[in-house]
């Protein structure tokens, strides 16, 4: 059996990251691919750890040459799936997770319809502005661009075969965790 690819996505602030990190507490064989982008570096972020950090010219580069797996222009800068990342761990027999925008995960599902697609939603509308304020990652400018985005992709959560709702965390996570576990133990 060919070692499994999970997509999460969800809209900004709906809590991927968070739930992703506890998912590869419970689930140690998972890897997390980790993604490039255009976008500068949070305080504490390496490269190469938390993300691949590329200049727009070196991300134009790698899309013309056909690196990414997925590419996506999200609240004014850019993100994408390296092939390179993607296949390294793929061919190890790791089972993969990817943090992705749901621009990214159509690509995916078109590219790797075997992949797990998973929507991460918020409890409410509401929950997302709260959640991308209490971050405080971004400033006002970057949280609306989230917000405006975000709005379209909740209408996205149809598209998915498998839908979490991040209320409760604890409850989130058990419900992801029970997904991937399903999905890891090979048809018989």
């Amino acid at each position: 059996m060919a070692a499994r690819v999970f997509v999460i996505t969800g809209p900004s602030g709906v809590g991927k990251g968070t739930l992703i990190r506890a998912l590869l507490e419970r689930v140690p064989e998972l890897e997390l691919s980790v993604s490039a982008t255009t976008r500068p570096p949070r305080p504490g972020e390496r490269d190469g750890v938390d993300y691949h950090f590329l200049s727009d010219a070196e991300f134009d580069r790698r899309v013309g040459a056909g690196e990414f797996v997925e590419h996506a222009d999200y609240a004014r800068h850019r993100y994408g799936t390296l092939r390179s990342e993607l296949e390294r761990r793929v061919g190890a027999g790791a089972p993969v997770v990817l943090e992705i925008e749901v621009q990214g995960a159509r690509q995916v599902r078109e590219a790797m319809p075997e992949s797990v697609q998973v929507f991460i939603a918020p409890p409410a509308p509401e929950a997302l502005r709260e959640r991308l304020l209490k971050r405080g990652t971004d400033d006002p400018a970057t949280v609306e661009a989230r917000l405006e985005v975000a709005r379209g992709e909740l209408r996205a959560r149809d598209e998915f075969p498998h839908v979490v709702v991040n209320d409760r965390l604890d409850r989130a996570v058990d419900e992801l965790e029970a997904l991937v576990r399903r999905e890891l133990v090979p048809a018989a």
